[in-house]
């Protein structure tokens, strides 16, 4: 469980500091938009209510999505913590628990969850813009699920 928690505190750590620097540092506010590689990366402002790709834009879920993000975090630390886990799991976890806690203060202190990373390419123009805590989490889904399989693999064999 160490390596959860370490895990998850520098994730969460490094998703804060990245968007308190271009958010708050940069003026990403006010500026809106700062190309850093176009058209590959841009610096995008968007404030997401929602869900992914601002899914349930239009009502206030934010407590709703505060409560989700703290009820799966406290799942996957108690499934953990019934089962022997694997150095891939543990970092994995991490990797979702930060991503989540990270877009959970957002919402505390914004209201919202701080987005700017656009990534385009190849005459491809994303109109979304994601965060650290996004791929933190999307790499921990991903990694908990490939982790498990291959434990259950192991405990067949």
């Amino acid at each position: 469980m160490r390596l959860v928690f370490w895990t998850g505190f520098w994730v969460f750590l490094v998703d804060q500091a990245s968007k308190y620097f271009v958010v708050h540092y940069l003026d990403l506010i006010a500026v809106k938009h700062i190309d850093v590689l176009p058209p590959f990366l841009t610096f995008r402002m968007a404030w997401n209510k929602g869900m992914n790709f601002g899914l349930g834009a239009g009502f206030d879920m934010r407590w709703v999505l505060i409560g989700v993000a703290f009820l799966i975090s406290g799942i996957v630390l108690v499934w953990l913590w019934r089962r022997p886990q694997s150095r891939m799991m543990s970092i994995a976890a991490g990797f979702l628990i930060g991503g989540a806690l990270g877009n959970v203060i957002d919402r505390l202190l914004y209201g919202a969850v701080a987005d700017f990373l656009n990534m385009s390419c190849c005459s491809f123009n994303n109109p979304y813009a994601f965060n650290v805590a996004d791929v933190a989490i999307f790499i921990g889904a991903i990694g908990i699920a490939f982790a498990d399989s291959r434990t259950e693999k192991k405990k067949r064999a």
